[in-house]
């Protein structure tokens, strides 16, 4: 499951948001108070699935009034309140104490979030509404997150000068065009100019051969400081 916290002098921004998002805060001591904004890569449920009970939060657990800024790709605000009424219909139907200020980006736009620069770009995963990737640019720091994504040399290009590349590597031995395996990304990690790549969405086989795997592997609560 999908979601990544950042928190930069710039702001505190979620990066995806799948359904474990609120055990994995809570496991590590987070308050979901901080988040200022959720930034969704593509709307299945492993990446966007945790909304709901983000909402429930922050009615119940860490009461919340200011407005929650959810960007995503065309249809995002469909998509969220669509599941949110398929799982808490009650509450769905009631005014929520804080806005949800949706916003919706294509592939090549920019958005700025605060003091953030959020450049999105295509990912070869679904295509309709479009998969993202994203080029996040605070005041001294640079990441790039593939999001579920097939191979795409514009990674090399995206990955230069970055602190930290989040590459999503979901198989070894099986090779889909909508998904990364681990050799390849293995054959072209020094063409990378990342200070520091890191695998994510984690497949079995991939963590079935941790030992075969050189390269750094995400796992729940990993912090990393740029």
């Amino acid at each position: 499951m999908a979601a990544y916290l950042i928190e930069s002098p710039e702001g505190s921004l979620l990066l995806d948001c799948g359904p474990t998002i609120l055990a994995s805060l809570n496991r590590h001591g987070l308050s979901a108070e901080q988040i200022d904004a959720v930034l969704l890569s593509h709307l299945h449920g492993d990446h966007f699935g945790g909304l709901p009970f983000l909402f429930l939060h922050y009615l119940y657990i860490e009461p919340r009034v200011r407005p929650l800024k959810i960007i995503g790709p065309p249809g995002v605000e469909g998509r969220v309140q669509l599941l949110f009424r398929a799982m808490y219909a009650d509450t769905a139907a009631e005014q929520l104490p804080f806005a949800l200020e949706f916003a919706e980006v294509q592939p090549r736009e920019t958005h700025r979030l605060g003091g953030m620069r959020i450049d999105a770009f295509g990912a070869v995963h679904q295509k309709q509404p479009p998969s993202l990737g994203f080029e996040i640019k605070g005041g001294d720091w640079k990441i790039v997150y593939t999001g579920d994504s097939g191979w795409m040399e514009e990674f090399v290009e995206r990955t230069q000068n970055a602190d930290l590349f989040l590459c999503e590597c979901s198989f070894f031995d099986t090779r889909y065009e909508t998904h990364l395996d681990y050799p390849r990304i293995a054959e072209n990690a020094g063409r990378f100019r990342a200070k520091r790549l890191v695998l994510t969405h984690l497949g079995r086989e991939i963590l079935a051969r941790r030992e075969e795997v050189a390269l750094e592997m995400s796992h729940d609560g990993l912090v990393i400081k740029l």
